[in-house]
């Protein structure tokens, strides 16, 4: 299945962090790179599951491009390699082992609700950006 749009950023859309970090995306990709849909949506559970994923274990982000689908660390990294300028410099990151990157990940996607809270429902995008969601 692929996404419409070249890059679709799959998140836990009732996690203050994963929502907190969509927001500072939005905020910073000026050229509109990213499209995004709630693991919870039913758009995002389609495509969590076509990559293999389960949408009732969510335990990580998933940024979808036309050629590839990255995970974990791999997916913020490249993020920052999209939006290019000084955000690039987070690359240096993929210095560190994918395995200990993606475990450093993990631990805090394990803990999120605990360390910064959850909301009760998903985001609802504000009416200027609900175009950059899939649903």
């Amino acid at each position: 299945m692929n996404p419409p749009g070249d890059n679709v950023l799959l998140f836990d859309g009732v996690c203050n962090l994963c929502v907190g970090s969509i927001r500072f995306i939005i905020r910073h990709d000026r050229r509109a790179l990213f499209k995004f849909a709630s693991i919870q949506s039913e758009a995002g559970q389609k495509l969590y599951q076509a990559h293999g994923l389960d949408p009732n274990n969510l335990h990580t982000m998933l940024l979808i491009t036309k050629t590839q689908a990255y995970f974990k660390s791999d997916a913020a990294l490249e993020v920052a390699r999209q939006f290019g300028g000084f955000w690039k410099l987070l690359l240096i990151f993929k210095l560190i082992p994918r395995s200990v990157r993606d475990w450093v990940y993990s631990t805090i996607a394990r803990n999120r609700y605990r360390w910064f809270g959850r909301r009760d429902t998903c985001l609802v995008p504000e009416p200027a950006i609900r175009e950059r969601f899939l649903e």
